[in-house]
């Protein structure tokens, strides 16, 4: 059943074009969480062991930093908060607001990727659930999240950040580079 210009067929192709991505998309969600989880817990357990029991915010002796280069170390600090710390606070129930926060965002990013059919926003998507979901992860099993690349310059420190963040920061990007620069016919 041929439309004239192949609009069945078009249909079909596009069925199975946003199919895909969205296998993609998936496939780049985990190995962002996973590549997040294994680089913290690598951190917490092996690189920057807490000396005074279980890694966590509560950790009284903390393995010092690691000095990599003139301008990065690996250290261990804890966010309370969300980017850069804002919304910091260690009442008892900020954890899960945050949590359930992420998570909606999270829905709501795959809601709207469910018919998408560009790869850069399937790339894209991915990265940013993978990322957020693992901080959702530490934030739920240590009541913070565990931040360990610390860059610098003249003695001022970039907030430190994690894996996730990264994903979820070039994530963003790409999503904006994707709706700026793509046709309008794409979107």
């Amino acid at each position: 059943m041929m439309e004239v210009g192949g609009g069945v067929a078009r249909a079909a192709v596009d069925k199975e074009k946003v199919r895909k991505l969205r296998l993609v998309t998936g496939i780049v969600a985990l190995l962002a969480l996973i590549l997040d989880q294994v680089s913290k817990q690598w951190v917490l357990t092996s690189l920057l062991p807490c000396l005074s029991g279980p890694p966590g915010p509560e950790c009284a002796v903390v393995t010092p930093f690691i000095e990599v280069t003139g301008f990065f170390n690996m250290v261990v600090a804890w966010n309370f908060g969300v980017s850069f710390s804002m919304f910091y606070s260690q009442h008892d129930l900020m954890p899960y607001a945050l949590s359930l926060l992420a998570v909606g965002i999270c829905g709501a990013l795959v809601w709207w990727n469910r018919h998408n059919d560009r790869i850069v926003a399937a790339l894209a998507t991915g990265m940013v659930v993978g990322g957020a979901i693992g901080n959702v992860i530490d934030r739920l099993r240590y009541g913070a999240v565990a931040d360990f690349l610390d860059f610098h310059v003249a003695g001022w420190h970039w907030p430190a950040f994690n894996v996730a963040d990264c994903c979820i920061v070039v994530g963003v990007g790409l999503l904006l580079i994707d709706g700026l620069f793509s046709d309008a016919e794409q979107r």
